[in-house]
């Protein structure tokens, strides 16, 4: 029998739920709801910590931002910071279009489940906490719903992260890497025939209903999919969108660090910049974590080639990511103990009935 034969049984499913039953039950008690919380805060806290207070250069990267900042620099600074709730509204927006389908979630809701989403992201590997904080403020019987909603929205805002990171890269290599132009053309052409295939794929994810049936592992799943095939052209196109609205924040938000931290980069030079070090760092799968040792690499690559202060570039990369991780992961904490873990799982009490 192979792995995935094995793994699909009847039996096996019958011996994990009961490997399983004594957590289930612990999740019942209310005390238990409450350690659970105050171990993904802790997760949470530790993390952050290790990633910015347990850095060897933790110093430098402050006194860099304090030789930087006066009344004179301070506006860089500050309108980056100003964004970053305009970049959260803007996801919460582009999942909350998709999420429709499966529940109407008003916007605070939605709200609170993203910035959930960031928290457990932070220590959890490929992100996928992202997942687990918005299923906690949707209904138990739309969980797997709510995660198939959720990977539409990521695979929106990864077109237009690839899409705009072709454009970059092509402008960065030929500017800076002198490459030969058959080659970049090349690159154009491949990454024309790329974007084309995920816009298709993106505009026809209904298709993945009937290939998950035609999967005999995966075909027990095809129940949870079936808002894939309820998904508007205009409802798609309205998340794409809003992918759109969020990545040129974002790119501004870096653009204005740069400059805050003293980088005179031109401004369609910096843009082209900042797109070539998002699509190379997307290109790796990566938790939240980890890939900021990876974007700081990039990111000494391509500011190498307009300043040779190591401090500043690292500083910029360092902030970009405090701002719009650690902060908003930070405010996700408040909420955590605003949700009923135990209710969002599905996790009912001995009458039944889903656990207050």
């Amino acid at each position: 029998m192979g792995f995935l034969a094995w793994l699909n049984s009847e039996k096996t499913r019958k011996n994990a739920k009961e490997i399983l039953r004594p957590f289930y039950r612990l999740l019942k008690n209310r005390r238990a709801n409450f350690v659970m919380k105050v171990i993904l805060v802790l997760g949470v806290i530790v993390t952050i910590y290790y990633q910015i207070f347990a850095k060897e250069n933790i110093n430098e990267l402050y006194q860099e931002f304090l030789n930087n900042f006066s009344k004179e620099n301070a506006s860089w600074i500050l309108i980056a910071a100003l964004l970053m709730p305009i970049n959260w509204i803007l996801e919460t927006l582009k999942w909350q279009v998709l999420i429709r389908r499966v529940e109407k979630v008003p916007f605070y809701k939605a709200f609170k489940g993203v910035f959930l989403g960031v928290s457990l992201s932070v220590f959890t590997p490929n992100r996928v906490g992202e997942y687990g904080g918005r299923i906690l403020v949707v209904k138990p019987e739309n969980n797997w719903k709510t995660i198939v909603a959720t990977l539409v929205s990521s695979f929106s805002q990864q077109i237009a992260l690839f899409t705009l990171g072709i454009l970059g890269l092509i402008s960065f290599i030929h500017f800076f890497l002198k490459t030969e132009y058959i080659l970049t053309l090349g690159i154009g052409f491949i990454g024309l025939v790329l974007i084309l295939f995920m816009l298709i794929c993106y505009y026809n994810v209904k298709f993945a209903i009937p290939l998950f049936n035609k999967l005999p592992y995966l075909k027990r799943f095809t129940k949870h999919m079936e808002v894939l095939d309820e998904y508007t052209f205009q409802e798609l196109s309205e998340s794409l969108f809003y992918a759109i609205l969020r990545y040129i924040v974002y790119s501004l938000q870096y653009y204005l660090i740069l400059r805050f931290f003293g980088i005179q980069v031109p401004f369609l030079m910096g843009v082209s910049g900042i797109a070539t070090i998002f699509l190379l760092q997307t290109s790796i799968p990566l938790p939240a974590i980890a890939d900021l040792f990876v974007r700081s690499e990039v990111a000494l690559f391509v500011w190498g080639h307009f300043t040779n202060n190591e401090i500043s570039i690292l500083a910029s990369t360092f902030g970009l990511w405090v701002l719009n991780i650690i902060i908003p992961a930070a405010l996700g904490m408040l909420f955590i103990f605003s949700v009923n873990i135990s209710k969002s799982i599905g996790v009912k009490n001995e009458e039944g009935e889903i656990k207050e």
